[in-house]
């Protein structure tokens, strides 16, 4: 009976169709198709740049020299004379670059060029100060000194354009490769300041006599006289300097394609100061590039 059985099942089971799912075959319908993104590539974009530059400090130089030597360099050495300005301009560029993949992980190195279209800003300012008494100041026992100091200063900046290089970190997503990025960069730009110091001295004299056991005290204000040698005007510009710095961010690339791709990132940059004015970047950028 198990062999009439047998026989009957096995001549069922010979009759019943070729299903895949009975080959395995199933599983290939799930499985995940995946993206390479290893290889060199190229591209090409553009967006938009906020710019903000720190004046404060910009004409510390100019005042350093024209107090050289003197006893109101100390004093006016940290003046804040300027604000911090902002400013918006958009920018266009390219880049080039080689990734390396490992399974999902993806190593990167890329050179970007930028070039800013109009990305300038100015500010001006003024301060005044009695300074009294400076560190370093002679002058008789009874008598005070007092300086009054005005500057008024300007300065100005351009960011003309910038390359970066870049290492980049990135996760293969199939069709989407989200990445971060630090690296190094190199602006050119055109930076300039002036000052103009005005500097009066005034001194008072203070005499104690005693008037019938009663002790009197007198202060005679002087005359203010001018100071030439601190009264004077600094002017001092830059044409086409570079200025080193870091960059870091955050981007996101997707295959449209085959070997064509497109990306957005947020790139942040923070260059040394030029003439004591430093300049940060924000870029916001969309891009089209081909892998090779």
């Amino acid at each position: 009976m198990a062999a009439v059985f047998g026989s009957v099942s096995a001549a069922h089971a010979a009759d019943m169709p070729d299903l895949p799912v009975l080959r395995g075959g199933f599983t290939y319908g799930l499985s995940k198709t995946s993206h390479r993104w290893d290889g060199a590539y190229v591209g090409v974009n553009g967006g938009y740049t906020a710019d903000a530059t720190d004046f404060s400090q910009s004409v510390v130089g100019l005042t350093n020299f024209i107090f050289r030597d003197s006893v109101l360099q100390q004093p006016t050495a940290n003046w804040s004379l300027m604000n911090k300005t902002n400013t918006q301009s958009t920018n266009f560029g390219a880049f080039v670059g080689r990734n390396w993949q490992w399974y999902d992980a993806i190593l990167g190195l890329e050179g970007t060029y930028s070039y800013f279209n109009n990305l300038s800003t100015l500010t001006s300012g003024t301060n005044s100060l009695t300074i009294v008494n400076p560190p370093g100041d002679a002058h008789a026992a009874n008598v005070t000194d007092n300086y009054d100091v005005t500057l008024t200063g300007t300065a100005a900046a351009k960011v003309k354009d910038m390359i970066t290089l870049r290492g980049r970190v990135g996760w293969d997503g199939g069709d989407f490769m989200p990445y971060a990025f630090m690296g190094a960069a190199v602006g050119r730009m055109d930076v300039s300041r002036s000052v103009t110091s005005i500097v009066d001295l005034r001194q008072d004299v203070t005499n104690t006599i005693v008037v019938g056991g009663a002790t009197l005290t007198t202060t005679t204000f002087g005359a203010p006289q001018a100071v030439p040698a601190q009264s004077q005007s600094q002017t001092q510009r830059r044409t086409n300097a570079f200025a080193v710095g870091w960059t870091a961010g955050l981007g996101v690339e997707y295959c449209i394609w085959d070997g064509l791709f497109a990306r957005v990132e947020h790139e942040y940059v923070k260059f040394s100061p030029v003439m004591n004015t430093s300049v940060t970047l924000n870029n916001a950028r969309v891009g089209l590039g081909y892998k090779f």
